[in-house]
């Protein structure tokens, strides 16, 4: 029999609960992670010696945000756990993984990946000015840190988060000026029938707006941002609602639409791609279990597609059933089941969250001509259209050629989604027919010495 050698990429709640399943039958999986403690950005730990406690740290989730902690901690002598390890790149059946400095290969037969999401951020006029953060990197800041982003904060975008860590923040005493909703009251009403099927996580969202109205947070309903103020540093936010404009002074500004999962490495493994309609983004084409389309190669959690921390741990738990299937080992079939029907209930739960925080679709339509869409090759959306008007171009990895777009350090991960949308609005299709940009290691900065060693290395003599 060929030795198996499974890895886990991402120690969340996904991963954690998939490398439990396979310790569980014997197998000792490498669990890589980028950040230093388990528990991904949900249950994200603090540095050793922080004094906040858990409850403080994680408010209602604080009991969850323990098992996974806890579950974790019993593993270590199981598993090969190797914190702070940056996967950024695949190749074959290695991975190209940075830690300390030092980039290693890890070879694998068989790989789960469970790498989360991150913020869907659409640029405006001022986004890049100092002091606007996304709405994961304040909650980052607030939990990891200990600190807020600034003395006097705006929360701006859509979506649970935004109400989650607007009222994190005012729990710990910091000033939160305005909570300013892309999405509309009628809708949120609207969505209410579906998200009955969850009532424990729609008493929280609906206790988190009710306790921030009571200590005073202004609270607003279908704005769109217009500029964000300052130069040096935000001073405050301009934004509409309605036919009226609005200005409000802060020095720090939290903003996200949303999330959208993080594939990167999904593509580079050679997954096949799907555009999932409801996270409107492209997802790994997947089975119920979290198989890919390549034999071996398994997604889950928000790296998948958009779930939440609860999904996630289910969506862990069964790719790792899937994985010890496909190499004949025991596995738990109405346990897999059970995971599948339960991750279809959320499914439908998640398509109610949808309607209540749509993604606002006439985004592209208003964005100025000098914004700047791509920051890391400074291209603004200007630029993107006159290539569209010039050239006729539909497709991304087109408009990628004639403007940079996406070629700078963070490979498109912040500014694709952006593009995209410009793109279709530009030339009449929808992001659906534009495509998605194609990946390219690494997929996060890595120093130019490590990429050019691992070439060299790869170079026959």
């Amino acid at each position: 029999m060929s030795m198996v050698m499974p890895v886990i990429v991402g120690a969340g709640p996904a991963g954690v609960r998939a490398a439990e399943a396979l310790v569980a039958q014997g197998l000792r999986p490498v669990v890589l992670d980028e950040a230093p403690r388990a528990g991904g950005q949900i249950y994200r730990q603090p540095p050793q010696g922080f004094q906040r406690s858990k409850q403080e740290l994680y408010g209602f989730e604080h009991r969850k945000a323990d098992a996974v902690h806890r579950a974790m901690a019993a593993l270590l002598p199981q598993v090969d756990y190797r914190p702070g390890s940056l996967v950024w790149n695949v190749d074959g059946k290695t991975l190209d993984v940075l830690q300390d400095g030092v980039s290693t290969a890890v070879p694998y037969t068989h790989l789960i990946l469970a790498t989360g999401a991150t913020d869907r951020v659409l640029p405006f006029p001022g986004w890049l000015t100092p002091g606007v953060y996304t709405l994961g990197g304040s909650q980052v800041a607030l939990k990891y840190q200990g600190c807020a982003i600034g003395a006097r904060v705006v929360f701006l975008g859509t979506g649970p988060l935004l109400y989650l860590v607007a009222y994190q923040y005012a729990k710990a005493g910091a000033q939160v000026a305005a909570v300013l909703d892309t999405s509309r009251a009628a809708g949120r009403r609207a969505a209410v029938p579906g998200m009955l099927r969850a009532p424990g996580l729609l008493a929280k969202g609906l206790y988190y707006m009710a306790w921030l109205r009571a200590h005073g947070v202004p609270l607003r309903s279908g704005v769109r941002p217009v500029a964000v103020q300052g130069k040096e540093r935000v001073t405050g936010l301009t934004y509409r609602q309605g036919a009226r404009t609005h200005t409000v002074e802060c020095d720090a500004l939290a903003y996200g639409l949303a999330l959208r999962s993080e594939t990167q490495l999904a593509s580079l493994a050679g997954c096949e791609f799907e555009f999932n309609t409801r996270d409107r983004n492209w997802t790994p084409r997947r089975d119920a279990a979290g198989r890919s389309s390549v034999p071996g190669v398994y997604v889950a959690g928000d790296g998948a597609a958009i779930a939440g921390a609860d999904a996630a741990e289910l969506a862990g738990e069964r790719a790792a059933l899937a994985l010890l299937e496909d190499i004949d080992r025991p596995h738990d079939a109405q346990r897999a089941r059970t995971l599948e029907a339960q991750l279809a209930a959320n499914s439908r739960l998640r398509t109610a969250l949808e309607r209540a925080f749509p993604f606002p679709e006439d985004w592209a339509q208003g964005i100025a001509d000098d914004t700047v869409v791509c920051r890391c090759e400074e291209v603004t959306a200007g630029t993107l259209r006159q290539a569209v008007n010039d050239t006729a171009a539909q497709e991304l990895n087109r408009l990628k050629a004639l403007t940079r777009v996406g070629m700078g350090r963070c490979q498109g991960r912040m500014c694709g989604a952006a593009a995209a949308e410009v793109l279709a609005h530009a030339c009449g299709r929808s992001p659906a027919e534009v495509g998605r940009l194609r990946n390219q290691p690494p997929v996060k900065p890595v120093p130019v010495r490590v990429v050019c060693l691992e070439r060299r290395e790869k170079v026959p003599s």
